[in-house]
């Protein structure tokens, strides 16, 4: 028996949710060896990092905003 074949044997006995798992892992290497695919993927990733690392300051900032109205600190 294949590699292929023992493989494929594995994913067949899992139940639907982790043969969606092995699905996404599998787009990903596929995607991983395509490189104009992988670029556009490492640059959404990118991005998504820094708008996500801008907003987490925006929670901290609107946070601390409805703390110093509360305390009366400053006024709306």
């Amino acid at each position: 028996m294949t590699v292929y074949d023992v493989t494929m044997a594995k994913i067949r006995q899992l139940p639907e949710s982790l043969a969606q798992e092995v699905s996404d892992f599998v787009e990903f290497l596929l995607m991983r060896r395509d490189s104009t695919r992988w670029q556009l993927w490492t640059q959404f990733a990118e991005a998504l990092e820094m708008a996500e690392l801008d907003f987490s300051d925006y929670l901290l900032n609107l946070e601390d905003y409805e703390n110093r109205l509360a305390r009366g600190e400053i006024q709306w």
